[in-house]
């Protein structure tokens, strides 16, 4: 069932301005409103009179017609909030017994199919309840074609406009969630025909009164009587508590018609103590907003007033529209594309589980490292330090070295002795000392001159025989190690 029993009223951008347009018959009015610090500004108002059918005619060009209306007019605005005829409305009534929601749902479901003369499928239905005793409930369910819903909206994009809302000009001129619309018997004097609406707590009921007025010559005729009766007929179809609690009258229209109206009505239900009212103006504290001064009583008035004050309709006939994911699942949820798109989520799940996993280890690594931060921060200042003074240092140890290899080649009995050792330049040693005689010394240098490391050993002073006084130099070259 497309939307049937339960139309959830969508968010909607907070607009500033909204063209409400009424259609009634060939007759389409029109009023642009902005909202400015919370007072109401009357833009531009129309009138005009289609020559295009919007149903039979081409949506483009009737939707041509429209634009050349609202240019003419000096209408700018594109977004709209559209009155449909109450001829287009189906309707069907049902008592509802105190239920769960979901039972009420099915219910009501059921009943829709039951009480309209057309499949439900093609119908776009709103509902509406008024309290009875025993926490029942009577139910209203209003349904339009939803082929004259689509055809409306390809003459609006014809137009160039942007509906925010399809609802009932009459609904918003008698609003029924108003506490002083409880009880009251509205009636809407139009081109062709007269609209009805009984508000008791919620709409009771609702219906278009064909072949109440005639246009004979280019005047019209209203037929009071016949309004009169198919009221009385209306009411009593009521059940007796909504019946009941009826006592006022409101007509709105043409003054002259709707005087002749309130004649006959005053006429025909004034002794069963109702009271019959011709609207001329509104009340200040209609809408909750201040009305301009030269504000008019029309559908097109009502329907841009109550948008701007953020009244939602009592009924809405405008389609949801999918969101991008829901038309794209409707297009691929079938078949095998049904089962790829499957695997594709199943893939892209454990895609996603991974990268969780690894940003869950990196959340545990961050973790750790804020934990020991300090002491590497500490430890690299010593580091630094170590590379800043480190070429000042040398770790082979060559002068170690150096002592090592002359103590190596020196005799241990004492026959020959350094006096002093004196290391250059990292690498040139001079050694001075005392031999006990020219041979041992001779060994001694023999010695150090094989030694690894030790190169270029030459004797620069010798004096004395026995003991006798060396100096001699060499160079150590390849290091060594203790």
């Amino acid at each position: 069932m497309n939307n049937i029993l339960k139309i959830n009223f969508r968010k909607r951008k907070k607009l500033s301005s909204v063209l409400g347009l009424a259609l009634d018959g060939s007759r389409l009015d029109g009023v642009v409103l902005r909202r400015v610090n919370g007072s109401l500004q009357s833009q531009q108002s129309f009138s005009v009179v289609l020559t295009l059918d919007l149903l039979t005619a081409a949506p483009e060009l009737v939707g041509r017609e429209i634009r050349n209306q609202l240019d003419a007019a000096g209408v700018r605005e594109k977004h709209c909030i559209f009155g449909l005829p109450l001829k287009w409305v189906l309707m069907a009534h049902t008592e509802l017994p105190p239920l769960p929601e979901a039972d009420a749902e099915s219910m009501l479901q059921m009943e829709a199919e039951r009480g309209f003369s057309t499949d439900v499928a093609t119908l776009q239905i709103a509902k509406s309840h008024c309290p009875l005793p025993g926490d029942k409930k009577y139910v209203l369910l209003a349904g339009i074609p939803s082929a004259h819903i689509a055809t409306l909206e390809q003459v609006l994009a014809a137009a160039k406009l942007k509906p925010v809302s399809f609802t009932l000009g009459l609904a918003a001129l008698q609003p029924p969630a108003a506490e002083k619309s409880n009880g009251v018997l509205a009636l809407a004097v139009g081109e062709s025909t007269v609209s009805l609406q009984i508000t008791c707590g919620g709409v009771a009921a609702l219906r278009a009164l064909e072949g109440a007025i005639e246009n004979e010559g280019g005047r019209r005729t209203l037929h009071a009587g016949l309004v009169a009766r198919e009221s009385r007929i209306t009411l009593g179809q009521l059940p007796a508590e909504l019946r009941d609690a009826v006592k006022r009258i409101r007509i709105f229209g043409p003054r002259e018609l709707a005087r002749q109206l309130a004649d006959e009505m005053e006429l025909r239900f004034e002794p069963a103590g109702l009271q019959v009212e011709v609207v001329s103006a509104f009340a200040p504290d209609e809408f909750g907003v201040q009305l301009p001064p030269d504000a008019s009583v029309s559908a097109a008035f009502s329907l841009a007033a109550r948008s701007l004050a953020g009244q939602l309709p009592a009924f809405e006939f405008l389609p949801p529209k999918p969101t991008l994911i829901e038309q794209f699942a409707a297009k691929y949820s079938s078949g095998r594309l049904r089962t790829v798109g499957a695997i594709a989520a199943g893939i892209v799940a454990i895609v996603g589980g991974l990268f969780f996993f690894q940003q869950v280890e990196l959340w545990r690594l961050d973790s750790q490292w804020y934990a020991m931060a300090a002491k590497v921060q500490e430890l690299q200042a010593v580091q630094n330090q170590i590379q800043l003074y480190s070429p000042w240092f040398d770790e082979s140890f060559r002068d170690l070295a150096i002592l090592r290899q002359l103590s190596l080649a020196f005799p241990q009995d004492g026959v020959v002795t350094a006096k002093t050792i004196e290391i250059r330049d990292d690498n040139t040693v001079s050694c001075s000392g005392n031999a006990n005689d020219s041979a041992t010394l001779q060994a001694t240098l023999a010695k150090l001159r094989s030694a690894d490391g030790v190169s270029h050993l030459k004797v620069d002073q010798l004096r004395g025989k026995s003991p006798m006084q060396f100096t001699f130099d060499f160079i150590y070259g390849n290091g060594g190690g203790l």
